[in-house]
């Protein structure tokens, strides 16, 4: 049934068991994961001030080794499970949301479905953080499965 799975990974424990979901689906079902990790650049000109322009080029430099990292170890467990995967990197430079790149990313890339940890924030601190997760379900016109982690969320 869906055979294009996207799967969005910032190396949290809920992206984690969002991907071993798709890995499991994918196994089933015969599908191929593309595995997307954003490396939130814009999140940094926030701290511009405090790193100082010279140490601005090394933490992107490390933000994208490290997503690349993130998402080679996805694909390699993937694979391990007999799984297909494609690895995607996308730098978001402008003031966009996560949530918009990952949409943005299923369209482009003609994704089935969209598997997402959801971190289960409530209260003020979903209000003040956002949730990229519940602004993919709004937005996008594929499929989501919400993977919850399995820990009782604090307020």
């Amino acid at each position: 049934m869906f055979k294009r799975i996207l799967v969005p990974l910032d190396g949290s424990a809920t992206a984690e068991l969002g991907l071993r979901t798709a890995i499991r689906m994918a196994r089933r079902n015969g599908g191929t994961l593309l595995l997307l990790h954003v490396v939130d650049e814009s999140m940094l000109a926030l701290t511009g001030d405090y790193a100082g322009g010279a140490y601005l080029d090394r933490m992107i430099t490390d933000l994208r080794d490290s997503g690349r990292r993130l998402v080679a170890r996805a694909a390699a467990a993937a694979r391990k499970q007999g799984v297909t995967a494609r690895t995607v990197l996308v730098e978001n430079v402008a003031p966009r949301r996560v949530s918009d790149v990952i949409v943005g990313e299923a369209r482009k890339r003609k994704a089935d479905l969209i598997v997402i940890g959801t971190h289960g924030r409530r209260g003020i601190r979903r209000v003040v953080m956002g949730s990229d997760a519940e602004e993919v379900v709004r937005n996008t016109p594929v499929p989501v499965l919400l993977v919850r982690s399995g820990t009782r969320p604090r307020a």
